[in-house]
């Protein structure tokens, strides 16, 4: 017995010794080999359980509010959590270069000329450790993070780590972190009509440090202003084995760290992201909108996702988005009498419902992407469609994030070309959706599941939904959502 006891002891101190000394590694390791974990056992993602049920809002804090700063930002956060929102993403809150920076209005916006009065691109980080002064200070930001943890909401920022500004402070203390023309200067991505950033060089990222002094940048955030994690810009154009390398360096920090990809990369879902876009489905809501398209492309479409993508990644549903609105249109321009049908399908197809600053006030202007334009709010015209649509995502098993919830089940239609439906079920949830994808009206019969449902919202005002085979007029672009009632 004794001999056991001494074994078993012996066994617990070995293991606790071992996965201590890999934890603790994980903040040293300055290259991926150093921080693969210990196997499948301890060193898989997991998604943070707060984030099950969550939904996203984009914060443009120059836009947000006339001072445009952090502190007037903090006195809209009571709305905000009303709203039902629950992870705040802030576009980068950096200094901005000023070396080629760009300005002028959304057609020609080449690089500015002298008292332009452009403010430069977000994207064009200066510093990594600073706060943009424009915006506020560190404090200001310490404080707007405390403020909504105790609203019971998330902080993540936005991370742009495959360009940097020309006169960021690395391009003359990491001079090698740069990838160089033949001629030793900095250049901006290939391919791009990006002037106002330099492109890193992470081809050789681990050789010339890149990699680590990345992460340590990323790590400053959450140990200082405790961050909840990243969303990350041009996410494909950076290394899959850096991101996993960050995420793991996170990790020891915050193990609820949260990550979201700009990107419709399935890799990045094995140890990376929790969250990516769903790029490709946007693409095609604007299609149906112009009528290039029609409704049963969506279903061809979801067969081909769950092929690519592991079931529990989170993928994002949005209908726009600060570059969306800025260079292809505001949502009513682009999906004109669509609108919220297009809003209500991308926010209940996918996992994560996203709204960006301003969506809620019925915004119908391209913001300008350089120079200050503030949002006018009026009287929060879509306030409450909105928060319909959170309640929902919150309420509703079906409808959470990943293997939380559940995939949407097409269901089958009379009129595959104009009607998409689905249902989602995960226990004694279920939810169905219903929408003509039409500018045409359209009498249906969708077979929809067993049982009694009541509608949740609906798109023409309609307050009822007959039996499973009755025929039912839908208008154009009309939505209806049905949640299953338990008596």
């Amino acid at each position: 017995m004794k001999s056991s006891i001494l074994y078993f002891s012996t066994l617990i101190l070995t293991l606790t010794a071992l996965f201590g000394a890999s934890c603790g590694d994980v903040r040293k390791a300055s290259t991926p080999a150093e921080v693969v974990g210990e196997g499948e056992v301890f060193d898989k993602l997991r998604h943070a359980v707060w984030s099950k049920n969550a939904t996203i809002y984009e914060v443009n804090l120059r836009q947000h509010t006339p001072e445009g700063t952090l502190q007037a930002f903090k006195k809209d956060l009571p709305r905000l959590k009303e709203l039902g929102v629950d992870v705040l993403w802030f576009m980068p809150i950096h200094p901005i270069g000023e070396v080629n920076r760009k300005g002028g209005d959304n057609k020609a916006s080449f690089i500015a000329e002298p008292g332009s009065g452009s403010l430069g691109s977000p994207y064009s980080v200066k510093n990594y450790i600073e706060v943009n002064p424009d915006y506020g200070t560190m404090g200001d930001l310490i404080d707007v993070v405390k403020e909504a943890h105790g609203l019971g909401m998330k902080v993540i920022l936005d991370w742009v780590a495959n360009h940097s500004a020309f006169d960021c402070d690395w391009t003359e203390s990491h001079r090698g972190y740069y990838l160089l023309d033949k001629t030793g200067n900095l250049q901006p991505p290939t391919g791009t009509d990006w002037w106002d950033v330099s492109q890193l060089d992470w081809d050789n990222g681990v050789q010339n440090g890149l990699y680590d002094g990345m992460a340590k940048a990323m790590e400053f955030w959450v140990s200082e202003a405790e961050i909840d994690g990243f969303r990350c810009d041009v996410a494909e154009k950076v290394p899959v084995a850096f991101w996993e390398m960050a995420r793991r360096r996170l990790e020891a920090i915050n193990p609820e760290i949260f990550m979201l990809a700009e990107a419709d990369v399935p890799e990045h879902h094995n140890r990376a992201f929790d969250m990516s876009y769903a790029w490709h489905f946007h693409h095609l809501t604007n299609e149906i909108a112009k009528g290039r398209e029609d409704a049963s492309i969506l279903t061809e479409y979801l067969i081909g996702e769950a092929e690519r993508f592991p079931s529990d990644a989170y993928r994002m549903g949005f209908a726009t988005n600060h570059d969306e609105n800025s260079w292809n249109g505001t949502i009513y321009e682009r999906y004109g009498d669509a609108a919220d049908a297009m809003v209500i399908l991308s926010s209940t197809l996918f996992d994560m419902p996203l709204i960006y600053s301003g969506q809620e006030a019925g915004l119908n202007k391209r913001l300008r992407f350089f120079e200050k334009d503030t949002i006018e709010w009026g009287n929060y015209s879509k306030s409450n469609f909105y928060k319909s649509i959170n309640k929902l995502h919150h309420d509703e098993e079906a409808m959470w994030n990943g293997d939380f919830g559940s995939a949407p089940e097409v269901l089958k239609s009379d009129s595959p070309k104009q009607i998409f439906a689905f249902s989602k079920k995960k226990g004694d949830s279920e939810v169905v959706v219903i929408l003509n994808l039409s500018p045409d009206e359209v009498v249906e019969s969708v077979q929809i599941p067993e049982g009694k449902f009541e509608l949740y919202m609906s798109g023409d005002g309609s307050d009822n939904y007959e039996s499973n085979n009755d025929l039912n007029t839908l208008s154009p672009w009309c939505y209806k959502i049905f949640r299953r009632v338990h008596e």
